[in-house]
């Protein structure tokens, strides 16, 4: 760039088109991206990887896709950073099942999902079955999850006070050799604690401090559990579980 900022090169501008994408600028990198074409530069996939991101949080879904098509159009083929920011945004309008089509997509290309790819279904879906589906998938594929992905299900049908599936995933991780972060107790506890299995979520607690993880002070962990109904044996501590 010179002295005033202006990008002189492929390089600089790509830089440049990078920080306002990310910096809450979309509408800017989409300028930026349009004196690019004007300028007649040879855009790589890094570049319209930032642009995607950019139309869609400025002009929705839609003209993230466009911008997809116009990169292929082009001869530049996208990767799995395409497909994803794609997904991603139709994820955040809701449309879930155009989202699965450009999954599907992404494989019949050869381009091999990440974790990343199955996030935004993950965050995004309000069915709860349908996300116990993807995540099995997910793993049947041999996409190996992250402890972020663990974290946000478990929260996630916390919230909903899903505890079956909060277990069942819970089973996964350590399935998996993954050894549970303060993110990952903390959302079993709070999951506990709505259901009202105060013992099992104290259990919980001291497990972390044993592993040396500081514990998220709960003013619920610190008193007795009198007139507490207490779940342990009982099968009524999945009512209201899938």
């Amino acid at each position: 760039m010179d002295r005033k900022g202006i990008p002189k090169d492929l390089h600089s501008y790509t830089i440049y088109l990078n920080v306002l994408s990310k910096s809450g600028k979309p509408w800017k990198a989409l300028k930026l991206y349009r004196e690019m074409k004007s300028k007649r530069l040879d855009l790589d996939v890094v570049v319209y990887n930032s642009v995607i991101q950019a139309a869609g949080f400025a002009e929705g879904a839609d003209r993230a896709v466009r911008v997809f098509r116009e990169m292929i159009d082009c001869g530049c083929r996208p990767n799995v950073v395409s497909f994803n920011t794609v997904i991603k945004m139709m994820c955040r309008e809701g449309r879930l099942k155009e989202g699965y089509g450009f999954l599907y997509r992404m494989k019949k290309e050869g381009i091999e999902p990440n974790v990343i790819s199955y996030h935004s279904f993950f965050q995004y879906s309000v069915r709860p079955k349908e996300i116990l589906c993807l995540f099995e998938r997910m793993l049947e594929s041999g996409v190996r999850p992250r402890m972020d992905t663990y974290v946000m299900l478990m929260r996630k049908f916390g919230r909903w006070g899903f505890l079956r599936p909060v277990f069942m995933i819970w089973n996964k991780m350590e399935e998996n050799g993954e050894s549970p972060d303060v993110f990952a107790y903390n959302a079993m506890i709070n999951a506990l604690l709505q259901k009202g299995m105060v013992e099992l979520a104290r259990k919980y607690d001291q497990e972390m401090l044993a592993k040396g993880i500081s514990p998220k002070p709960r003013k619920e962990l610190r008193t007795d559990c009198l007139g507490v109904e207490e779940h342990d044996d009982d099968e009524n501590a999945f009512s209201g579980v899938l």
